[in-house]
């Protein structure tokens, strides 16, 4: 086999990966994103940007985890990179999505909205070490190990951030700053 056809051979093998990859993690990467910007648009481009990132980068996993964790830290360096380049904070948050397109009644759908809305709202505020491990221990139910291990932090430091996050999000909901 020449080098031509090897390069033929590898480059197919990456795309069937890529696929895969967005196939099974496309979801949850918007998720993570949305949750982080709490915008439908940014969060797509941040989709665009994880998945770029990972076929510029397929060559460098190492598979010291597994994909799906590589792909999450890898979106929340995009989502930090994008709050530090369009200074986010400075704006007003938008609705929240759906993104099974589930369907409720109307006044259910409208109280859910307020409470997405109002809970999005306080979480967006949060500094970013608590932002993390709320999304990633709720919305993507990971183990305190798994987060750890994406955050490179020890389960313990995860677990103190997890409880000052929940309390500093239950006071913001009870009217307490």
């Amino acid at each position: 086999m020449n080098n031509g056809d090897l390069y033929k051979e590898i480059r197919q093998t990456d795309n069937e990966l890529m696929e895969s990859l967005i196939r099974d993690y496309a979801l949850d990467v918007k998720k993570i994103a949305f949750l982080y910007v709490n915008d439908v648009m940014e969060s797509e481009d941040i989709l665009q940007e994880v998945f770029i990132a990972c076929y510029q980068n397929l060559h460098k996993f190492r598979e010291e985890s597994s994909y799906r964790t590589w792909l999450i830290r890898i979106t929340i360096n995009k989502c930090k990179d994008h709050n530090k380049r369009w200074s986010v904070r400075n704006f007003l948050y938008k609705a929240s999505i759906d993104p099974q397109g589930d369907f409720h009644s109307a006044e259910d759908s409208l109280l859910t909205k307020e409470k997405t809305e109002e809970t999005m709202s306080h979480l967006s505020h949060l500094s970013s070490k608590y932002k993390e491990v709320l999304i990633l221990y709720y919305y993507q139910e990971l183990t305190m190990e798994e987060i750890g291990r994406i955050l490179s932090i020890s389960s313990n430091t995860v677990k103190s951030r997890l409880l000052r996050a929940k309390k500093k999000l239950k006071e913001k909901l009870e009217g307490g700053n």
